[in-house]
């Protein structure tokens, strides 16, 4: 009798000790669902000056020649006042609003109403119906994965217009380029605001929504994991692959041209930062059904931080070197052109090798050859919130035992490439090392924070082996 009552008194403890599992699982993957003093006070200074920081790069160049100082000693000394600044602006046009607007519309056709066809006649490319990871809970979403395709009937599209029909000018994103800006706020903005709205109370999935009950908090990082409409409306995956990514090669065509307009010719560096960007452009689309498994889509909710970040941030900050590069030509030597060009290739190939492995590894489950060897790796378990138990594997060989994220220090050589094209004389093309470096460190951190929560003990195994985050030996 007593054992019988110690053995029930254990299987009871086991019980309870799977629904705090399960209970710490549902709180803390994904989103977190409390917010502590310094991520409100984080979120509050970038809801405030994130789009004064845009508007200000992009002002230095439009009115300053792209000094990021001229600006602020013209205030600060009297020579002009913020009125006198913000009157030099051009405002919100009708034509930029027509411009804009077709755009839109016309990537959201592309993406919703032409199945892709590019994964039937292109070896390697995975295309068409894909399956996404499974959500906190529980759900498996299914995508049309057709950005690759997308992109090539814009580009085609364009550069027909270029050679032959003549519509609309190459440097018709340049000449209209504030007054787009303009436009792309009111999206970012109306999106993000309507998912929020739909998150409350029309989600797509209410087991996948997380509401702090602070507004700013919510608004920023969005309630809805998936929101959707319709069977195939994605809104996570359009606006992180369109119509921003798409329009990123278009916007460097764009100031090549106006280069071209202005100075009679195309310039080493404008190419160098052409050719860098459109291979990762290109290479985005190429693996969107692996960009799926990404902290984006497996751990982000879709509010103002993806919403207006996607619309307004990336086309306007990550093409900061053609632009600047319209406003300072520079001719660059073979010598020092050839090295940017290996190190921004060499970045994509540690990018892209990374990747692979870590893609590799999932699709075989491990059955594979990495290096010449069968990987190796820890083994894994998780709760989603309906308490089905799952299993994952993370592998501690190829790249990946060299560092745990070592993806992004490919990246960063890619982005250090961008920057070093175009000389050293303004500060203004190094934002974008610099933000990429904050924003893949903070990555990191905030990745680790929600596998530490997913998967436990197992995640303290897994950085015992794995100890360094991004340059191992160093950090």
């Amino acid at each position: 009798m007593a054992a019988h009552q110690e053995k029930k008194l254990a299987e009871d403890r086991k019980h309870q000790n799977m629904q705090n599992d399960t209970k710490t699982s549902q709180g803390q993957w994904g989103r977190a669902w409390e917010v502590d003093w310094f991520s409100l006070a984080s979120i509050l200074f970038l809801l405030m000056f994130a789009p004064l920081i845009v508007y200000y790069f992009i002002m230095s160049c439009a009115q300053y020649q792209c000094s990021l100082t001229d600006p602020l000693l013209d205030l600060v000394t009297g020579n002009k006042h913020l009125s006198d600044i913000w009157n030099r602006t051009p405002m919100l046009t009708y034509r930029a609003a027509a411009i804009y607007s077709l755009w839109v519309t016309f990537q959201v056709f592309l993406y919703v109403s032409i199945p892709d066809f590019c994964h039937k006649f292109l070896p390697g490319y995975v295309g068409g119906v894909q399956e996404g990871a499974v959500t906190p809970a529980g759900v498996v979403n299914k995508y049309e994965i057709n950005g690759l395709q997308a992109w090539i009937i814009t580009h085609v599209l364009w550069f027909a217009n270029a050679s032959c029909f003549h519509f609309f000018s190459p440097t018709i994103i340049f000449d209209n380029w504030i007054p787009l800006l303009w436009c792309a706020n009111i999206l970012g903005y109306a999106v993000s605001t309507f998912a929020m709205i739909k998150g409350y109370f029309f989600p797509t999935n209410a087991k996948d929504c997380k509401i702090t009950g602070n507004f700013f908090y919510d608004y920023m990082m969005g309630i809805e994991f998936n929101p959707r409409i319709g069977k195939w409306f994605d809104f996570k995956l359009f606006f992180n692959g369109r119509p921003g990514i798409v329009a990123w090669t278009l916007i460097n065509l764009s100031f090549a041209a106006k280069q071209q307009e202005l100075y009679g010719e195309v310039t080493s560096s404008m190419i160098l930062v052409n050719v860098l960007q459109g291979i990762y452009v290109l290479d985005f689309f190429w693996n969107e059904a692996w960009y799926l498994k990404t902290i984006d889509i497996c751990h982000d909710h879709f509010g103002w931080y993806l919403g207006w970040g996607d619309c307004v941030w990336l086309p306007y900050l990550y093409t900061l070197q053609g632009l600047y590069l319209v406003y300072h030509p520079v001719q660059l030597h073979t010598a020092y052109a050839v090295g940017v060009l290996m190190l921004g290739l060499l970045g994509y190939y540690v990018f892209r090798m990374t990747n692979h492995q870590k893609d590799l590894f999932r699709r075989t489950n491990g059955n594979c050859r990495i290096w010449g060897k069968k990987p190796e790796y820890i083994e894994c378990s998780y709760m989603s919130v309906d308490g089905t138990k799952y299993y994952s594997k993370l592998m501690t060989s190829g790249f990946w035992g060299w560092a745990r994220h070592f993806n992004y220090t490919g990246d960063l050589m890619g982005s250090l490439a961008y920057c070093l094209a175009c000389g050293f004389e303004h500060m203004l093309p190094y934002f974008y090392i610099i933000y990429m470096t904050i924003l893949l460190t903070h990555r990191c951190i905030r990745d680790e924070h929600r596998c530490s929560s997913k998967y436990g003990k197992d995640w303290k195994c897994y950085t015992a082996v794995v100890p360094y985050r991004l340059l191992p030996g160093i950090f």
